[in-house]
């Protein structure tokens, strides 16, 4: 269920599985429609009665969540009290994304290391504190905000334009500011299939939040990604799940909701070796979804289905030795304001790799733009430099208007 390049992974790597007939994506992309047992249907993903309805009219036996709203507006509960298998988590469960209030104060519960940080509900309060700080100073939308919600401000004066706007422009899922200290380091995607109790782990990941090269400009919903990270060795791996992942899923269970679903760990690792989570998401990230993916050597339904019905201790998540690049194509201005609906040309020309389509559609025939992360090109290759140059060949041979993306992927 979802549109972007998320979806489109998830949906083709389902659709390898011996044990899967039959794909459909609500409402999917142009690419999701070209891929073989793999057919799009036009529902919103917050339909939840139509979606249901489809789903029985089709006898499908399992539902996947892609995005967090409907996550969070408790999709999961609708189908499972109209009879129906939804794979995600609940949404009492889903406001370790949700809310970053809740998630925040949790992990404090739960002494599960973050940032410092304070909520604020009104402008002139949280102005009142960032005036006692320097920089830089981190401020956080309370609410689902597609990833666009985090502002990492150099200065006093750019933290109060930040709040200002903020406050000005409350949208619905808007519920307030966090402000925190910030951390300095490298940062992780960590995410782990649980199924309540168990977890098992995807292979590391890293993405590229920043519009531009160099990591700068605003924050987008990612620019690219790449899988495994070279500085997670099996010592620094033990360590977030013996203090991060299994003290989530036991507040979780403490909580009354048992996590089951895709779960992301967004961390940062300081220079000295800590580890702190930024934040958690409640589904698969989007980019590093697609070179996952594209190295996941195990059966994507099996795991599933075992997290489904609570024995992920029989199976194991499996990736192959390669080290895989994505890099997105955007429209020119995201991810503020962009023009779609222009023709996308090159795809039939790649030699290597797989191009997971994020906002794209077909029409008359002609897959054109439609939104402001377009394609993910993604490839493996034997290390990160021949993944990259892989990657960037197949950037070179696509073409739109208006099309921007950075050139320090991987690097």
């Amino acid at each position: 269920m979802g549109s972007g390049g998320r979806e489109h992974a998830l949906a083709w790597k389902l659709a390898s599985s011996p044990k899967v007939d039959q794909v459909f994506v609500a409402p999917g992309n142009g690419g999701t429609e070209k891929e073989d047992f793999v057919r799009n249907i036009d529902i919103d993903p917050m339909n939840f009665a139509a979606l249901a309805d489809f789903a029985f009219s089709q006898n499908v036996q399992l539902t996947i969540i892609g995005p967090e709203e409907p996550l969070v507006e408790g999709i999961v509960e609708y189908f499972s009290k109209r009879g129906l298998i939804c794979f995600g988590p609940s949404s009492a469960a889903a406001r370790l994304e949700g809310s970053k209030s809740f998630a925040k104060r949790f992990l404090q519960k739960y002494k599960i290391p973050t940032a410092k940080f304070q909520f604020f509900e009104t402008a002139d309060a949280a102005i009142r504190f960032v005036e006692t700080l320097s920089g830089p100073i981190v401020v956080k939308k309370d609410g689902l905000a597609a990833g666009k919600g985090v502002f990492i401000c150099q200065t006093t004066i750019e933290a109060k334009e930040v709040i200002e706007t903020c406050f000005s422009e409350q949208k619905t899922a808007f519920q307030g500011l966090l402000i925190e200290d910030f951390i300095e380091g490298e940062e992780l995607s960590y995410i782990v299939l649980a199924d309540g109790e168990d977890f098992k782990p995807f292979s590391t990941s890293q993405d590229y939040k920043r519009a531009y090269d160099g990591d700068t400009g605003l924050n987008t919903g990612g620019m690219g990604a790449y899988s495994p990270v070279p500085f997670v060795d099996d010592t620094l791996e033990e360590k977030i799940r013996a203090s991060i992942v299994v003290p989530t899923l036991r507040g979780m269970i403490a909580e009354g909701n048992a996590y089951r679903g895709f779960l992301y760990f967004g961390l940062m690792i300081d220079q000295s070796g800590e580890v702190y989570v930024i934040e958690y998401n409640c589904r698969f990230g989007d980019p590093e979804t697609q070179p996952i993916m594209m190295r996941l050597e195990s059966d994507l339904h099996t795991a599933i289905m075992a997290a489904l019905e609570g024995r992920l201790a029989e199976v194991s998540l499996t990736f192959d030795e390669s080290t895989a690049v994505s890099v997105v194509m955007a429209s020119s201005g995201y991810p503020e304001a962009y023009e779609t609906g222009h023709k996308i040309s090159g795809l039939e020309n790649l030699k290597e790799g797989k191009v997971f389509h994020s906002g794209t559609r077909t029409i008359e025939g002609v897959i054109k733009t439609n939104g402001g992360r377009v394609l993910a090109v993604t490839a493996k290759g034997s290390g990160i430099a021949e993944a990259r140059r892989k990657a960037y060949e197949s950037v070179d041979e696509i073409h739109f208007s208006g099309q921007t993306y950075r050139t320090d992927i991987g690097v």
